[in-house]
């Protein structure tokens, strides 16, 4: 029945089908090889049930929140409150596109719109002080990938949501391994400054002049905070937090005067085009999640995995290794959808925290975002770069390498993910 579910899966989406009619029609495959008879009745309620779950309101919110803080023209603030921390650095502007990006996911937590944005700001001055087109595009959409660990997450909502973890202990989680990713991201800048021979190009900024840019950058950096401390001290819920990031979003932008009502309303749109097209995704998984569930996959997955639920690192390894995989071939929110019942109870046997397997999933997700054949951000960096695909997808590996290389820090020193959620607890 599996390999029936995921030939109609992959076979669909060769054809070009939209993904979640990818979805429902392996679903329905999946059906023929348990009891056709459950289809009718089946079918409907867990398209309805998978996303009748009220934390899942915030993702549109979220969303929202991240769509009005970029119609409200905060990304070139942020670029110039990195600049002038780093941009007088050997290899600065490599720096300044890591260090936006982590200043950037915290607004928008959405590793394509990061690309999209820095990477229209940032890849042309790069390319004009001497850097590959391939590179500066390779490290906006590498760094890019930090956006979808430090909160808020779409892909962290969505794993609590399935598994009822704190979405506060998750973002909390995450912080982390984040700046771990962004670390290892400047690390590997260093080096190329230095072969490429990219000299430094940018005085120093005074202290005046980078209070300065944290002031102008100040309502976009205060937001991740707004969302973390309501969670994390019980003031909010996430749904509720994203609705006062929203309020928030909103007061910024019309304060001042950078938010027009036409680009409010562009907000809401693309928001609406993103949040349908997520949940469609989101109610076509949980169809295909209860079927495995009902033919008892994950407990002959816990079978197959039990000669190693002894060590835990092992486990992830594995865990990750078919996540990256799985992620390669197939959209991120359905990956996470379909792998994450699967993979929690051999976890939970192994004595591995649901916070940490959360953060390795997401990792090993938001990575698949930069892996061809279907990584999104590849797509949209060679389309802001004006690389050609091919090119993106050869120039892209170097870059997943270094992103798996901090996975594989956070796989192996769990403290790193934990002990913020612990602090706070």
């Amino acid at each position: 029945m599996l390999l029936a579910i995921l030939g109609t899966f992959i076979t669909n989406v060769l054809l070009g089908l939209p993904l979640f009619i990818c979805l429902i029609v392996a679903a329905i495959i999946g059906f023929t090889f348990v009891d056709i008879s459950l289809l009718s009745r089946m079918l409907p309620q867990q398209v309805f049930s998978g996303i009748d779950v009220f934390s899942l309101m915030a993702i549109p919110l979220f969303i929202l929140a991240g769509n009005l803080m970029n119609g409200s023209g905060l990304t070139p603030q942020l670029i110039r409150l990195a600049n002038s921390i780093v941009g007088h650095l050997r290899g600065g502007l490599g720096y300044v596109n890591v260090v936006s990006s982590v200043f950037f996911a915290g607004v928008n937590g959405s590793a394509v719109a990061d690309t999209s944005a820095l990477g229209s700001l940032l890849v042309p001055p790069m390319k004009k002080e001497g850097y590959a087109a391939s590179y500066a595009a390779g490290l906006t959409a590498g760094s890019s990938l930090i956006g979808p660990i430090i909160p808020p997450s779409i892909f962290m909502i969505l794993y609590a949501s399935l598994t009822n973890t704190s979405v506060g202990d998750l973002f909390l989680a995450g912080v982390v391994p984040g700046l771990v990713l962004g670390l290892a991201f400047m690390v590997m800048n260093w080096f190329y400054a230095r072969k490429a021979n990219i000299a430094p190009q940018h005085e120093r900024a005074s202290i005046q002049r980078i209070l300065i840019s944290f002031i102008h950058a100040s309502p976009a950096l205060i937001a991740p905070f707004i969302i973390v401390a309501g969670i994390v001290f019980g003031f909010v819920t996430p749904t509720e937090s994203g609705a006062l990031i929203v309020a928030y979003a909103f007061a910024v932008g019309f304060i001042s005067r950078n938010l027009t009502l036409k680009a409010a309303w562009q907000a809401v749109a693309e928001t609406a085009l993103l949040s349908g097209a997520i949940f469609l995704i989101i109610a076509a998984s949980a169809v295909v999640s209860w079927l495995l569930a009902y033919a008892q996959v994950p407990e002959h997955f816990a079978i197959f995995l039990q000669p190693f639920v002894d060590n835990p690192i092992t486990i992830l390894l594995l865990l990750s290794l078919i996540t990256f995989g799985v992620g390669m071939l197939m959209e991120e929110v359905s990956a996470l959808m379909l792998l994450t019942p699967v993979f929690l109870p051999v976890a939970l046997q192994a004595g591995i925290d649901p916070v940490h397997l959360g953060i390795v999933i997401t990792m090993n997700i938001t990575i698949a975002l930069i892996t061809p054949p279907m990584g999104a951000c590849v797509f949209v960096a060679a389309a802001v770069s004006k690389l050609d695909i091919t090119v993106m997808f050869k120039a892209i590996w170097p870059f997943v390498l270094v992103a798996l290389m901090a996975l594989l820090v956070i796989i192996l020193f769990p403290s790193l993910t934990l002990f913020l959620p612990r602090l706070f607890q």
